[in-house]
């Protein structure tokens, strides 16, 4: 094989399919990145058996072939050659040799016929959402999902298409996060849990606007993320979803408006006073158009005041402040909405569209 990109290109190939490396694997192969220009064009690919990524690269191809180079140290190295143009070649023992400029490097490579490449699946009826649309909804949801459970369903985002909308849901067993999005072309109607490991390693790749769309393509074990020159190809989550119209109440005796920039700023300034760890809790004190947050805790104590338009009955109730800051730092609106029942009841924020909604479990509270 021997082929001539430029350094940006092959900067950019590897940025994004190293996402899809892992750093330890019992086998070494997947520790690889795969160069293949065995047809008319340069395509790298990573793989972990879990979540595979693909992207083309321009270039030249001077002689077809494939191999498999280490993908930290070809990363590191690409990193740090001259913004200049870059030949890989390699002989027919896979050893390759990197040229750029007046820097010759040479390393041992392996076949590509032991890589474990990107399954190839039926694709039929996309659904189609702009890159920005899809962006935005990762970075809206994808937060409330657990990092680890044993629950594995837990780790999930379950996506529903019903009527050629979109449902995103995701939680961790204290709060939860629901996003819904009309989609800009008809679908048929499906529903999956997607790893949000996999959706956040597409987020970071997707760099196009409202009017750049992206195909996902859902099978009965993976769902396909088409975009630019890039595919990313991802295992679903087995099991069925939890009943999440069963728990959410449309019940509430308080209902407090306000404006989410100042909730969010009091709040924030509230975590001066305690660490995550220490888990204090904020205390809301509604009572009449007042709300009224403290916070205590080794360090000393923060109270805050500010005025909104509450409807109902006066409320004392205590929430941990990451999970208030995790929701309103991805609401969009000037103005947000909290409807709750009592203090040992969620709390739920959403707007009035149906746009999004919010679920964040409260915290037992002394009240004095």
């Amino acid at each position: 094989m021997k082929i001539t990109c430029e350094q940006a290109s092959l900067a950019k190939g590897v940025n994004i399919v190293s996402k899809a490396v892992p750093v330890r694997s019992t086998m070494p192969i997947l520790e690889c990145i795969l160069i293949d220009a065995s047809t008319n064009r340069i395509t790298m690919t990573g793989n972990d058996m879990e979540l595979g990524i693909e992207t083309v690269v321009e270039g030249t191809i001077e002689e077809r072939g494939v191999v498999a180079l280490d993908a930290k140290f070809f990363a590191e190295l690409i990193r740090k050659i001259p913004n200049a143009p870059v030949t890989i070649e390699t002989d027919e023992t896979w050893h390759t040799t990197i040229t750029c400029e007046k820097t010759v490097v040479r390393v041992p490579g392996k076949s590509g016929e032991d890589f474990a490449y990107i399954p190839v699946i039926p694709r039929n009826n996309p659904v189609v959402i702009s890159q920005m649309g899809l962006r935005d909804l990762i970075r809206q949801t994808t937060f409330a999902a657990a990092l680890n459970n044993n629950n594995k369903l837990m780790t999930g985002e379950y996506m529903e298409i019903v009527d050629s909308r979109l449902k995103a849901v995701t939680l961790d067993g204290n709060r939860i996060a629901i996003r819904n999005v009309v989609l800009g072309t008809e679908a048929d109607d499906s529903a999956c849990v997607v790893p949000v490991k996999a959706l956040n390693e597409v987020g970071k790749i997707l760099d196009g606007g409202a009017d750049d769309l992206i195909n996902i393509y859902f099978t009965e074990n993976h769902v396909i993320f088409e975009f630019n020159d890039t595919t990313v190809v991802s295992r679903l989550i087995d099991g069925e979803y939890f009943k999440i119209d069963h728990m959410i109440s449309s019940d509430f005796v308080t209902k407090m408006t306000c404006n989410k920039k100042a909730l969010l700023d009091s709040i924030d300034r509230s975590t001066i006073m305690s660490r995550e760890a220490d888990k204090k809790p904020i205390v809301f004190r509604i009572e009449g158009q007042t709300l009224s947050m403290s916070i205590e805790s080794i360090y000393g104590t923060m109270n805050e005041e500010m005025e909104v338009a509450k409807e109902g009955a006066d409320m004392i109730i205590g929430f941990n402040p990451k999970y208030l800051i995790d929701a309103l730092r991805v609401i969009d609106d000037e103005d947000i909405t909290f409807y709750l029942l009592n203090t040992k009841s969620p709390a739920i924020i959403k707007d009035d569209e149906g746009n999004y909604t919010y679920v964040v479990l409260p915290i037992n509270i002394s009240v004095r």
